[in-house]
Formats: C-alpha cells, structure tokens, sequence
C-alpha cells in the first residue's frame, strides 16, 4: 500500500465519521428534553438519549437506527472483505506464509466478530431491552478488551511455553499438597 493510499484510507474514515456523528447531533439538538434525564444504560448513547425527548422520536429513532446500523454493517463487511483479499494474496504468493498469514487474521476476524457482533446487534435491534443493552455493553466494554490481549498472548511462543510452566508447576504444587 502506497503512503497515498493510506492518507487517502485516514481521510475517508475521519471525514466519514465526521459527517456521521455531525449529521446525527444536528437532529438531536432541538428536541425538548423533560422530566427525569435518566439513561438507564451504561453509555450515553443515541438511541437511549433519544427516548428521554418529550415529543415523538419514532422517524428519530429509526433514522439514527437506519444510518448507525448501516454504518456499523457496511464497516464490519469491509473488514472481512479485506480480510479475505489478504488471505488470498497470500495464499497465491505464498504457501508457507498461507498459514501464518491465516493464523494472524484469524485473531483480527475474531477480535472484529467480538467487537461489532454487539454493536451490529445494538442498532440494528429496533428497541433492545434494559437488559439487553447492559449485557451488551459489558461484552463490548469489557469483554472483548479483555480477550484481546489474551488471543494476542496465547499467539506468542515464550507466551505459551512460560503458561505451560505455569500450569505445570500449579499441577505440581496441587498434587504436593
């Protein structure tokens, strides 16, 4: 990839999400807000903000669904797309490097299912439950951080032989006491 193509690559994302986020404040901006201005979630999220409105959100909350679902969709297929280019690249250039290449993309497919898995869920969902939502923002939140390090870790030779020691000595010490 060309320094241009990778300029050109930060740009399209930057202003995409730029005109995303812009476009969706500019219709919450004006809405009447009343009565308690309590989300009963973990993020301050769109959709649950909108719900708070004192006047029907029902076109609202479809076009924040509508255009956040698309985007979350359109991104998460581009990903795999290029997931499946480099696999295929590789796979023709290169037999030995074929598994390599695949072992270091299966950690990224898995990493990306887990992270817009939920989000896809979240606004493609019409109206998820309290529940839902907060089951969902764990695992987004919380989870998938947390397995990242760990499919990275396990992915590293001194990693998995110093973790064999590990369970090898905690086997030892169980069976000593």
């Amino acid at each position: 990839m060309s320094p241009r193509m990778c300029i050109f690559f930060l740009v399209a994302a930057w202003m995409t999400g730029l005109i995303h986020s812009t476009v969706q404040l500019a219709f919450v901006v004006n809405l009447p807000f009343c009565g308690p201005n309590v989300l009963d979630s973990f993020y301050c999220d769109l959709p649950g903000f909108i719900k708070l409105a004192c006047t029907d959100t029902y076109r609202l909350e479809f076009m924040v669904i509508a255009n956040s679902g698309f985007m979350s969709v359109g991104i998460f297929f581009i990903l795999i797309i290029s997931y499946i280019i480099i696999i295929l690249t590789v796979q023709k250039h290169s037999s030995t490097g074929s598994s390599k290449a695949l072992s270091t993309l299966s950690a990224h497919i898995t990493v990306v299912v887990l992270f817009f898995g939920p989000l896809i869920f979240f606004y493609m969902w019409p109206s998820p439950s309290t529940h839902l939502d907060k089951f969902l923002a764990f695992f987004d939140a919380v989870l998938t951080p947390f397995l990242n390090p760990i499919i990275y870790t396990f992915r590293n030779k001194e990693m998995k032989v110093a973790m064999r020691r590990v369970c090898r000595q905690l086997l030892h010490y169980r069976k000593i006491s």
